[in-house]
């Protein structure tokens, strides 16, 4: 007698079907097949235990577990449930005529109850684009499910409950998941602008970078307000869109992290890496080749305070990812891709003991000690960042005076403004903001006259800027003239973007 249930699994942030197929002939024993993994392979002494303790009982024939396809490693505590299921149909002690419309994912404990496990999200995706009627999750991963449209979402504390689903007998209309009405408004997390004192060209800088999802570097020395500036950056953020918010909690969901709340993100994640992070943990991988921080960062922002302080070959390591908004992680048998695009801002001393060009006297380091120093970030990981901006001790009158500095919530109402440009320049493309711009769309969306090709020529010259520089010169100057109201890319917004590129001004001359 064949059984076959349906449980899932994920590859990256995508989920694949597994049919659990239960076999029970004539013979003693029972063998699972289908590339499982310890912990699946485990699972047999989970579910037997559970239902003993429920009263049912394993027959004494030969019994074939089968995770198809067999070419994919099944790993994880997930398949319990839909295992379990397959146990008790095919001895024929329960009958569950609907779990063949039903995706079923959890981790029994011994005594039958379930514990939550990772992936809930891209599940749940994946069942409504294939054709499934629901699915059957542990509470709280089914929590993060509840905003998927046609699809019926249970969450489930036992395994009796996924009976009573299954067997359609009894009303269960009290473990349907559902979303409320009308879910409370987002509070605006991170430090508020108006607790910032001066620093003018450093809030211009990062208003611009919200608004268009730029790159970002502050240098200064110690105490200038790069961190408070830094955590300033959520206040100013606008929600994600639905895509956004599906893209980036599906990564959540699969690593096993929190949401913090019921259904998928709202807020853009703000991920603050320690500088002694390593490479996987930054860019991804392990043995489970897990998203790193560069993914948890997607549709956010990924801070690196002391970016020198962080090594080169981790730092080496976000040049692609900032390049194509995605990372790939590979393994011997299988290659997985997580999305990664991500504001990267940072924030560094302009030398190693901190205090150079602040006009105290107080900096002793060599020309030579200056120069190592700033080589710890490669030219071509420094020409990924579209702003470099200089932040400048604040001055006394400045930090004891009574100004009231500008809010947060004025700046984000301008930087959802340009956002709302820029959502409808690219209703079509596929992209959200100007920094997502690729060559073909900067000539159609970047157009420049006469007057601004001269002076971009005049400035290439000069400067001496790469052809990226070029590229995300003109992206700067788009999200300017955006944050103006400007249709057209003009003299004054090109001239602002070079501004901001005050690194590819620098020569030796001036660090001596």
């Amino acid at each position: 007698m064949l059984f076959k249930s349906y449980c899932a699994s994920c590859i990256g942030i995508d989920a694949v079907t597994v049919t659990v197929e239960v076999d029970m002939s004539t013979g003693v024993g029972i063998r699972m097949v289908g590339l499982p993994d310890n912990a699946v392979r485990e699972s047999l002494l989970r579910v037997i235990t559970a239902l003993g303790s429920y009263g049912y009982r394993i027959p004494g024939k030969r019994i074939l577990i089968n995770l198809a396809p067999a070419d994919i490693r099944k790993e994880g505590s997930a398949f319990d449930l839909a295992i379990a299921v397959g146990l008790l149909a095919v001895s024929e002690q329960v009958s569950v005529p609907r779990s063949g419309e039903f995706l079923l994912l959890g981790e029994l404990a011994l005594d039958g109850r379930l514990r939550p496990v990772p992936g809930a999200l891209p599940v749940a995706v994946h069942a409504r684009d294939t054709g499934f009627a629901g699915c059957i999750f542990p509470r709280e991963s089914a929590m993060e499910a509840v905003d998927i449209a046609g699809l019926e979402i249970y969450g489930v504390s036992s395994l009796a409950e996924v009976i009573d689903i299954l067997s359609g007998e009894r009303d269960v209309a009290h473990l349907r998941m559902r979303r409320e009405e009308a879910p409370a408004p987002l509070p605006r997390h991170g430090s508020d602008f108006r607790e910032v004192r001066g620093q003018p060209a450093a809030k211009r800088g990062l208003e611009i970078a919200a608004a268009g999802g730029h790159n970002l570097i502050l240098i200064g020395s110690p105490g200038s307000g790069k961190t408070m500036m830094a955590s300033c950056l959520p206040s100013i953020l606008p929600p994600m869109n639905r895509t956004e918010s599906v893209e980036t909690s599906k990564i959540y969901s699969v690593c096993g992290c929190s949401i913090g709340r019921s259904g998928l993100m709202r807020e853009r994640p703000f991920r603050t890496p320690h500088h002694s992070a390593s490479l996987v943990s930054l860019i991804g991988g392990g043995a489970l080749a897990h998203p790193g921080e560069i993914s948890l960062a997607h549709n956010g922002v990924l801070y690196l305070d002391e970016m020198a302080q962080f090594p080169r070959t981790v730092l080496d390591a976000l040049r692609q990812p900032l390049e194509d908004g995605r990372v790939t992680i590979s393994r011997a048998r299988y290659k997985v891709t997580y999305p990664a695009s991500f504001m990267l801002i940072a924030s560094m001393n302009p030398c190693p003991c901190g205090y150079y060009g602040d006009g105290t006297g107080r900096c002793h380091c060599t020309p030579q000690q200056i120069a190592v120093y700033r080589a710890r970030i490669s030219g071509p990981l420094m020409d990924r960042l579209d702003l470099h901006i200089q932040c400048d001790n604040v001055p006394a009158e400045e930090l004891l005076g009574d100004r009231e500095e500008e809010a947060s919530s004025a700046i984000a109402t301008r930087v959802v403004r340009a956002r709302e440009i820029q959502l409808a320049r690219f209703r079509s493309e596929g992209i959200f903001t100007n920094s997502q711009m690729d060559a073909a769309r900067l000539r159609r969306f970047c157009p420049v006259d006469a007057r601004g090709t001269a002076f971009l020529a005049e400035a290439i010259r000069r400067l001496n800027l790469s052809a990226r520089a070029y590229s995300r010169i003109l992206k700067l100057a788009r999200t300017i003239a955006d944050l103006a109201g400007s249709p057209q890319i003009a003299l004054p917004h090109l001239s602002e973007a070079i501004r901001f590129r005050s690194l590819d001004r620098l020569t030796d001359r001036e660090i001596k």
